[in-house]
């Protein structure tokens, strides 16, 4: 059994053991293998779950995957749950599965009926690449970056509150575009923008979760969001890549150069390598085919080139002459290549192929269809074996010619005679047959070199779509750079005009009322309130502040209550002018928390936009005033208490007969 690098991990064999994967407590038998040790358990659905999610396993594998899920639904949720590294594999094929026994069998897997040892046989089977990965994910990932908190009632500073959210959201997805940026890998962005900056941000990645740098998180303002996009249904896709039959080209020396190129003249891969040895290089070949014939650019051959045709008992090709330079650039123009030694090594493999080119056409024209072309080139080419040989071979026909005796000849019937015209009419046509395919070939040709001619325009073509989405990211992202300036420039307008306003009030707290000689430390600024509401409060506050020692005026005094009271007494301003009547409630805290309340008219003041001024003699006779007001009305709170108490005592005393 071939042992692959999914044994450098562990693989996980289940099967149901007990109960229906439909209901609610199915037991699976678990086989875990490394490739050397074997684990056997019996586990609940809830344990096996844990258990690949703790361990991540290279592999699920198992004879059915509706074992693991009832439904397609119910498979695709437990597909989005496995580990990134994990993978799902059918061991018993695609969407129409073979009996798990004759799998194993064709494959020298021990096997017997019970579910422990199903479990075993799959997990062996999966270590060896046999099965389907079944995939309901496809290699699209998308990363969402959204808010981590809601930005719902927030009190008085809702709006600072939902700008900072905003604005973590944008800073957060600019540092996972530059991930991405950096991990050179490709992506869309799809943004919404709010208050402040942006709502969320998404991007689709052309990578698997795995390959990004970029992982879920959920931190304060933001959360990060990873999920694979979801194909429209399950795909299966064979754990062995298939390899082909190869054309393959050696450049030995200090620095070894191997190309690779299929049995249809298309250069499939070429590597070079200043420290790989013999095995690194054919496990290299290995990886992308099976060699057919393996061919240098000097003759004679190599002593390494040779060495490796023999390990892969292929057939050898050698020029007659060493290859020129310019002929090797010539033939390897229209092909990439890193150094002068992949160059030759792709030289020698496509001269190969093309001598070869008629042998394999003439190979694969008597290959009926429902075989393989390429094992039959190998025996020929290499083996140097009769096509109909290999195809009697390979379709189990008995080829042996019977004996004949010997015996005279004898004259022909009239059957034998018509017989023989026909074969030599068969013969006729197919010499027109062989004319014809000349000519079909001639044509292929030239409908090869028009592919080809297609096939330079759809990559110009390509390179263009990839320059203007290009174009379009830059200048998406140059939009937005655009519009950030354009908010910048709104700030600075807004702190510009803020400016001005302070200065203006500067130049009024510096100088003289018109109608008044005081000198210029006689002013005090005066802060201006529309509406004693709480809303009204809280704007004043975002727009100019309000702290302790401020005189603040009310244009309007009467709406106030108990709670509005209670937020400006924790302002604790020096005085409060207001015009209008102000609520008892309101008049009652402020007067419980020795907040100063005045009528506007006390107190000359002159405004400038949303600031003022007024007379510091004037507010302090406001203030005397109130605190005189107040002492009387401490006082008669005082009286008002003791006749109450005394009232209470004489109402509580018995009445004497």
């Amino acid at each position: 059994m071939n042992r692959t690098a999914a044994l450098d991990a562990v693989v996980f064999g289940v099967d149901i053991q007990s109960g229906d994967v439909r209901g609610d407590a199915p037991s699976y038998a678990l086989v875990v293998f490394d490739g050397e040790s074997i684990e056997r358990d019996v586990v609940s659905r809830r344990k096996l779950r844990r258990r690949i999610e703790a361990e991540e396993p290279a592999m699920v594998a198992t004879d059915n995957m509706y074992e693991l899920a009832a439904d397609k639904d119910q498979l695709v949720h437990f597909l989005g749950q496995l580990p990134d590294e994990t993978r799902l594999v059918q061991v018993t094929g695609d969407e129409q599965p073979e009996p798990l026994s004759r799998v194993a069998k064709r494959h020298g897997v021990p096997y017997g009926k019970k579910p422990m040892q199903e479990a075993e046989a799959a997990a062996r089977l999966a270590a060896a690449n046999v099965g389907q990965e079944v995939s309901a994910f496809t290699d699209t990932t998308e990363v969402k970056v959204a808010r981590g908190r809601s930005t719902g009632k927030g009190g008085w500073s809702e709006d600072r509150y939902t700008r900072r959210i905003h604005g973590s959201v944008k800073t957060h997805s600019r540092e996972v575009e530059s991930a991405l940026e950096e991990a050179g890998l490709e992506y869309d962005r799809e943004v919404t923008e709010k208050y402040g900056g942006f709502s969320n941000a998404v991007f689709r990645v052309q990578a698997r979760p795995q390959d990004i740098p970029v992982s879920r998180n959920r931190s304060g303002d933001t959360r990060v969001e990873i999920e694979r996009v979801r194909r429209d249904g399950i795909e299966f896709r064979p754990l062995a890549k298939r390899r082909d039959h190869v054309v393959v080209g050696v450049d030995p020396g200090t620095t070894t150069a191997v190309a690779i190129v299929g049995l249809d003249g298309e250069v499939l891969d070429v590597y070079s390598s200043r420290t790989d040895d013999a095995a690194a290089t054919t496990e290299w070949i290995i990886e992308r085919g099976r060699p057919v014939v393996v061919a240098a650019d000097v003759t004679p051959m190599p002593n390494t080139v040779e060495k490796l045709r023999r390990s892969f008992n292929a057939a050898g090709w050698t020029p007659d002459r060493d290859l020129p330079v310019d002929e090797k650039k010539h033939r390897t123009r229209e092909e990439g290549y890193d150094n002068d030694h992949e160059r030759d090594a792709m030289a020698a493999a496509l001269y190969a192929y093309e001598d070869h080119e008629d042998q394999f056409d003439r190979i694969a024209s008597k290959v009926p269809p429902q075989e393989e072309v390429g094992p039959v080139v190998a025996r020929v080419v290499a083996g140097e074996e009769s096509v109909e040989a290999v195809l009697s071979d390979i379709t189990g026909e008995d080829d042996d010619e019977e004996e004949t005796a010997t015996h005279e000849p004898r004259e022909l019937t009239e059957e034998e005679e018509e017989i023989r015209r026909l074969e030599s009419r068969i013969d006729r046509l197919e010499s027109h047959v062989e004319d014809l395919k000349s000519t079909i070939q001639r044509k292929d040709d030239q409908l090869e070199e028009k592919d080809k001619q297609l096939e330079k325009a759809r990559s110009e073509g390509r390179r263009e779509v990839r320059k203007d989405r290009e174009v379009t990211r830059l200048q998406r992202r140059n939009d937005a750079l655009e519009r950030d300036l354009e908010a910048e420039r709104e700030k600075r307008e807004e702190l510009s005009d803020k400016l001005e306003r302070l200065k203006s009030l500067w130049k009024l707290d510096h100088s003289n009322f018109a109608d008044v000689s005081e000198k210029q430390e006689g002013l005090v600024p005066v802060k201006v309130v529309e509406q004693f509401t709480r809303s009204d409060i809280e704007n004043a506050d975002e727009r100019f502040g309000l702290a302790p020692d401020d005189v603040i005026m009310f244009r309007d005094a009467s709406g106030a209550g108990r709670s509005t009271a209670e937020l400006l007494a924790e302002i604790d301003p020096r005085i409060v002018l207001r015009s209008g009547n102000l609520s008892d409630a309101a008049d009652e805290v402020l007067f419980d928390h020795r907040v100063p309340v005045a009528p506007a008219e006390l107190v000359t003041v002159q405004e400038v936009d949303e600031l003022a001024v007024a007379r510091e003699r004037e507010v302090e006779a406001a203030v005397a005033d109130w605190e005189d007001r107040a002492e009387d009305r401490k006082r008669e709170r005082n009286a008002e208490m003791v006749d109450q108490i005394i009232s209470e005592h004489r109402a509580d005393r018995p009445v004497e007969d």
